[in-house]
């Protein structure tokens, strides 16, 4: 039996989002039942779905509360004169994270469409872009943002949930950083002074600061960035 959390002054939605974030860590997804729930967090059973629609919004909603306040830590940072290098930090604080946090990530991580994506997973597409973005600004991207942002993504998470399925004692701290280089290898070039981009890495970095410009009509722009993405696109 599941011990009831501490009477406190938190809301019902804070006592339910507590509870559930504890029962998966606990027992995983199979250990968060609408009765455990309310025994938990002391509250009825419509009250759950009332608030969450069903297990799955609770099982999300819990995630998004765990990521966020990840995600709180990893914005905080102030971010460093090498962009790359801000990448490798943000790749290994990801895979930590799974690792601290094994049941939530397997929530978050579960094959959905694009349109059904949960807020977690949202919102760490939303910080990566911004850290591509970053990356296009300096010239050093060489592939466009969307495929550098699409691979880290997939290379991530493929490392994050194949070490969370490795026996503690057993994974291979190395996997991480072999596999965190070879993305980044395949998407950044060497700095601008040891070698300067070619066509793909100057059209997207001038893709990143077009809305910059201001010589240009919206037309014009909406045409050199169509001719821009063109550059960086895969070859045809």
């Amino acid at each position: 039996m599941h011990a009831r959390l501490s009477p406190a002054e938190d809301s019902p939605r804070e006592r339910i989002l507590a509870a559930t974030a504890k029962l998966l860590a606990d027992g995983g997804r199979e250990a968060v039942s609408t009765r455990a729930v309310s025994a938990a967090a002391d509250v009825q059973a419509p009250t759950i779905y009332r608030l969450f629609g069903d297990k799955q919004g609770l099982l999300d909603a819990a995630a998004a509360e765990g990521f966020t306040a990840y995600l709180n830590t990893k914005t905080a940072r102030e971010p460093t004169d090498d962009p790359v290098e801000d990448l490798r930090t943000g790749w290994d604080m990801h895979v930590g994270f799974g690792l601290a946090n094994p049941a939530l990530y397997l929530v978050m991580s579960e094959p959905r469409p694009a349109t059904e994506a949960p807020p977690a997973a949202v919102a760490g597409a939303e910080v990566l872009a911004t850290l591509i973005h970053r990356i296009a600004e300096a010239g050093r991207l060489r592939v466009s943002e969307d495929r550098a942002a699409h691979l880290v993504q997939a290379a991530g998470r493929g490392t994050t949930l194949t070490l969370i399925s490795m026996p503690e004692g057993s994974r291979d701290p190395e996997l991480s950083v072999m596999a965190r280089e070879a993305v980044i290898a395949a998407i950044t070039t060497g700095t601008p002074e040891l070698a300067p981009p070619g066509p793909v890495s100057a059209a997207v970095a001038l893709r990143a600061v077009l809305p910059q410009t201001t010589a240009l009509t919206d037309r014009e722009q909406a045409l050199l960035r169509e001719w821009l993405d063109r550059i960086a696109g895969p070859a045809h």
